[in-house]
């Protein structure tokens, strides 16, 4: 099979409906299957589902898993060449999953992609180039992590080799809306870490294609509408808990060397919790 596609809902059923419509209109005329994780939606979400989309793989959760953990349950029984995870508040243009797929056939170093995500008002959103919100890319600035993601350009918005909306590029992070990844380098990288709850995860996983040796690459050649709805709202707990809680993982991860110590009968202090298959 040529793609998997994974969207991972939580209470977005109108948007979902939306998205879904979309999606399997960019995908005629391609070998694709399409899974969505549902975490404990009390919307109508699966309801919606058996009603409008009976023919689509759906694996309902009882409890809000997370965003990671419940793309690695759909990435358990992808089969596709190429994996594609879409969030639940986006639209996706007739012709951008079939161009993706030509990207990545004509890269064999790309480990994965993002594409140019534009606002319902036609805004570009400049994460859909870097990967980062502000708040992160000021973080990873601060820990002294950003040396490590130079073609992020984090410090230097005005050198002549910024990358510019329409100007195809190598990037550091894939902003986890829209990206297209490859089976073969999820083999070697493993799959999310799920101690990302909600924030973290496409940026972990990102980084650590990049150590395997492969390549991440913005495509502004197509596009998709992004609602950003999805999110807590900013300041309130699971916000704060989630948000500010995935970048002192990520801070400890990658800064901090933790012993790796294997006590029988203790749990390790920080383990990981993706897998290499």
């Amino acid at each position: 099979m040529k793609l998997s596609v994974i969207v991972v809902n939580r209470n977005t059923c109108l948007l979902l409906k939306q998205a879904l419509n979309s999606l399997i209109d960019a995908c005629k005329g391609i070998d694709y299957e399409l899974l969505i994780v549902d975490n404990a939606s009390a919307d109508h979400s699966l309801e919606m589902l058996a009603n409008n989309f009976p023919d689509i793989k759906v694996i309902a959760n009882d409890t809000d898993l997370g965003v990671a953990k419940a793309n690695n349950q759909a990435l358990k029984q992808c089969t596709g060449e190429y994996i594609l995870l879409v969030s639940p508040d986006t639209i996706t243009v007739k012709d951008a999953v079939e161009k993706m797929i030509t990207f990545m056939d004509d890269h064999a170093d790309a480990g994965g992609m993002g594409i140019r995500m534009l606002s319902p008002l036609g805004r570009f959103l400049p994460e859909s180039i870097h990967g980062l919100t502000k708040t992160w890319g000021t973080f990873l600035r601060i820990i002294g992590f950003a040396k490590h993601l130079s073609k992020t350009r984090l410090y230097d918005r005005h050198r002549k080799d910024w990358v510019e909306e329409f100007q195809v590029a190598e990037v550091d992070i894939l902003n986890g809306a829209c990206m297209m990844l490859r089976s073969t380098a999820l083999n070697e990288t493993g799959v999310f870490d799920e101690r990302f709850f909600m924030y973290g995860a496409d940026i972990d996983l990102s980084y650590r294609l990049r150590l395997a040796g492969f390549k991440n690459y913005y495509f502004p050649k197509t596009y998709i509408i992004n609602f950003e709805s999805h999110r807590p709202a900013k300041f309130s707990w699971n916000y704060v808990k989630y948000f500010y809680g995935a970048m002192f993982i990520f801070a400890v991860k990658y800064l901090i060397k933790v012993p790796d110590l294997v006590v029988k009968g203790v749990p390790q202090l920080f383990p990981s919790t993706y897998e290499v298959k």
